[in-house]
């Protein structure tokens, strides 16, 4: 289960110059489009109440954004709130017409004021703080539950909470460099970032849901874009328990701990001895679209045999929540 923590932070995106990075981005925009594209970034630094943290971007995974305000922003709009309670109906339609021209940071400024001490509704019921938010967010397709705070996920496994503070970001893309703002950014999935390509990641798969037959998030996204004839390896250590093979305890190449017996899948007359996957077997596929689950083992090398995100899991036939245990695999790049 993914640990949320919500700390007070102000996240800013580290540039290093000396030693700059391609990172392959794939940003979806509040208005729907979905771009992709290559940025120089090498790391985040966060700092927190505790310190100064630089997180590798090899360790980020994806960046949900919310929407921030300013001090500027929340008071301006605080004036243009209660003048909507004015008796000359013109300013109030101005008030009105003024908090609806106003940027994306408006939306949690107005959502902030209707809800504190300071608020008092408008007897008035032609224009109101409420429609001017509801507006707001047709207009920038923001749902009114969005967040106030980015959330960062590292690692697959954590999330943190708080502020990413960067004012654009600069994609290079097939069409040319596209100069994005930080407002029109809704999500953010950093793909697999190496010199040259090359380089080392390490995932955990849980058994309780990373297994081949679930359904629901079996196949752990690695992020790591595979081009086809791309060299790569596999390999995994651990051990697991399958609730659903009568609590027996496997490892990553299918051996059953305490038994002598070869490894064995559910396909028949298949004992380990060619490349379909046994059970407990780290397996892998190129493409979420994919139905191959690709016996990896505990130690594979190999070559991609198309294009494609690279995805990993435990070969299982039945899916049960009651597995426990975990495989820790590192994929290398050629």
């Amino acid at each position: 289960m993914k640990k949320l923590m919500y700390i007070s932070f102000v996240m800013l995106l580290g540039l290093n110059l000396q030693a700059q990075t391609d990172v392959e981005l794939k940003l979806t925009l509040r208005d729907g489009n979905v771009v992709s594209g290559t940025s120089k970034m090498s790391s985040i630094s966060l700092v927190t109440a505790y310190g100064k943290l630089d997180i590798p971007l090899k360790n980020v995974t994806a960046l949900d954004l919310g929407i921030t305000s300013d001090k500027a922003t929340s008071d301006k709009v605080s004036n243009l709130v209660k003048q909507l309670s004015n008796s000359n109906e013109q300013m109030r339609k101005t008030a009105f017409e003024e908090l609806t021209k106003m940027d994306i940071k408006a939306i949690p400024a107005i959502t902030d004021f209707i809800y504190s001490a300071k608020y008092e509704p408008s007897t008035y019921v032609d224009y109101t703080a409420d429609g001017a938010l509801i507006e707001l967010q047709s207009k920038y397709n923001v749902e009114s539950t969005i967040s106030d705070k980015d959330v960062v996920s590292i690692d697959y496994e954590y999330s943190m909470g708080g502020t990413y503070d960067f004012a654009k970001i600069d994609l290079k893309t097939e069409y040319g460099t596209l100069s994005i703002p930080k407002e029109k950014i809704k999500h953010i999935d950093v793909m697999y970032i190496g010199d040259n390509g090359s380089g080392d990641m390490t995932f955990k798969l849980l058994a309780t849901k990373h297994i081949s037959s679930n359904a629901n998030g079996g196949w752990l996204k690695t992020g790591i874009m595979l081009k086809q004839g791309q060299k790569f390896s596999i390999t995994a250590s651990g051990e697991i328990t399958f609730a659903s093979l009568s609590g027996s305890k496997y490892k990553p190449d299918g051996t059953i701990s305490g038994s002598t017996a070869p490894p064995v899948s559910d396909y028949e007359g298949d004992y380990g001895g060619n490349t379909y996957p046994a059970y407990g077997n780290v397996v892998y596929k190129l493409g979420e679209t994919s139905t191959a689950a690709l016996k990896a083992g505990a130690k594979f090398s190999g070559t991609a045999t198309s294009t494609g995100m690279l995805y990993i899991s435990i070969y299982e036939t039945v899916y049960n929540a009651s597995n426990t245990g975990s495989y820790t695999v590192k994929v290398s790049l050629k």
